[in-house]
């Protein structure tokens, strides 16, 4: 039977880009089935993060991120436009496709179309392309953003994470009964789900709310 793998990630943390690479190899070897969740780091209207023009978040990158991605394999850039977009029409995307049974495939689709081909996906035109490329009804699409009719179902799969779930950073994996709070390795996924039936709590290089990496 299929362990599930649910991962709490916003499309603008570079750590869950980074976590990407350790699950997509896990995912090659282990019967698992992965369930993307949202989660919106800066929920609109709070104020976006500009990181080109905060030094600070340029040095983090180029210390931190940049050669943890390197290490783990990961192709990635920091995105060269100020400020970083808003994912809640993203999510709004991905509730579309989940629907329409291409949920995960539009999930990495906007992932890479961020941190590789530095798009901007707060724009509907931008997010209706990618849906369109990984089999997406084009206009349906579309109309769901411009009509913001997942809306309210973005503000339920919020609450959950906030509330429920209680997830505080991301990436969070939670397998069975085990947390794993921060980007993991393979081997670190892989013996999670090979223990799914333990309880365990791990914490690794993640994103906070204040958009601190």
């Amino acid at each position: 039977m299929s362990v599930k793998v649910k991962v709490y990630s916003d499309f603008v943390c570079p750590f869950c880009f980074v976590g990407k690479g350790p699950l997509d190899e896990v995912m090659k070897e282990k019967d698992i089935e992965v369930e993307w969740m949202p989660f919106e780091l800066r929920p609109s209207p709070t104020p976006k993060i500009d990181p080109w023009n905060e030094p600070d978040k340029v040095n983090a990158w180029n210390a931190f991120i940049a050669p943890t991605a390197k290490k783990f394999g990961v192709d990635m850039v920091l995105p060269r436009m100020s400020p970083h977009p808003y994912t809640h029409l993203a999510f709004e995307g991905c509730h579309f496709a989940k629907e329409h049974g291409k949920g995960n495939a539009f999930y990495e689709r906007v992932f890479t179309a961020f941190f590789q081909e530095e798009q901007n996906i707060e724009e509907i035109d931008v997010l209706t392309k990618l849906a369109e490329e990984v089999g997406l009804q084009a206009e349906a699409f579309k109309e769901a953003l411009v009509t913001r009719k997942y809306k309210d179902v973005q503000a339920a799969a919020l609450k959950h994470a906030y509330e429920e779930a209680r997830i505080t950073a991301v990436p969070t994996f939670v397998i069975g009964d085990q947390v794993i709070q921060g980007l993991a390795s393979k081997e670190r996924l892989a013996e999670a789900i090979d223990k799914a039936t333990e309880k365990g709590s791990t914490t690794g290089m993640q994103c906070d709310i204040d958009g601190n990496c």
